[in-house]
């Protein structure tokens, strides 16, 4: 027993140095530290994901996703974890899987009720990977609707050519009107992959850009949260659009609008890149 708590020491004073050396930026040197830490004691989740991080800074994301999966196993409610190992995701392209891990992050800082600033940064990684996954679907249903479209266009000539309503030196009514019918048709298809303005009611009246996180003040204006938090911190204690005299704590989360605005991404996911 003497000699497990001993190893356990040795293993968190490497640790704790590793802490310091990462602090300092001597990420090199810290890597070694929690290496050490972990043969010192493998089944510690901290170890592997102070290391992860280090890598993280590095991006080296061959080596994040390895550690922070490896202390996820060991601790699956770290939520640091989740966030390295989905920006290692993303970085490989595998949009879908970053989008879970950072879904997971946020659901856990839900369940602590934080308030913490790693909220505003998984939330800019989540909307990257959501809007990098739409894109990547996005093509495919365009480049398949467009093979559709085609077909579709062919059969419909044939069709008038086979009963003799194509005439060789025009198209008759009919088949002009079907034909501008089918475009129409698909040009409805395509309308939720086609970028457009955001509504105005959905936008922050600052940034302009679509709401993530949207308190109302007591003088019933919107704000994205971050925004108007660091506008009372360093310019003042007033609402920026009515200049009312305005308190953080007067804050109140405006859910009608956040519920609005996660319909509105829900069919229209390239607005994501709007942030």
């Amino acid at each position: 027993m003497a000699a497990a708590d001993g190893v356990a020491r040795q293993a968190e004073l490497r640790r704790i140095e590793g802490n310091s050396c990462f602090k300092r930026a001597r990420l090199g040197a810290a890597i070694d530290c929690y290496t050490e830490a972990i043969a010192l004691c493998p089944d510690v989740a901290v170890y592997w994901l102070n290391r992860g991080l280090c890598h993280f800074k590095r991006k080296e994301w061959a080596k994040v996703e390895e550690d922070s999966r490896r202390a996820l196993a060991l601790d699956d409610t770290l939520l640091k974890g989740h966030y390295l190992l989905g920006c290692a995701l993303l970085e490989k392209g595998e949009c879908a899987l970053a989008i879970k891990e950072f879904d997971k992050a946020l659901d856990r800082l839900k369940s602590l009720n934080s308030r913490d600033k790693m909220v505003e940064d998984i939330s800019q990684v989540l909307a990257k990977a959501k809007y990098l996954d739409w894109e990547n679907h996005s093509t495919q249903r365009v480049w398949k609707m467009q093979s559709l479209k085609e077909a579709c266009e062919n059969a419909l000539q044939e069709h008038h050519f086979l009963s003799g309503t194509l005439v060789v030196d025009g198209a008759t009514n009919e088949y002009s009107e079907q034909v501008k019918l089918l475009s129409e048709v698909f040009s409805k298809a395509t309308l939720d992959d086609t970028p457009t303005d955001v509504p105005d009611y959905l936008c922050c009246q600052i940034t302009f850009e679509i709401f993530r996180d949207p308190v109302i003040t007591p003088s019933g204006v919107t704000y994205e949260r971050s925004i108007l938090v660091e506008h009372l911190r360093k310019v003042g204690n007033f609402d920026p659009v009515t200049r009312e005299p305005l308190k953080e704590h007067q804050l109140v989360p405006n859910l009608a609008i956040k519920e609005a605005v996660q319909a509105y991404l829900k069919d229209h996911s390239w607005a994501y890149n709007m942030n």
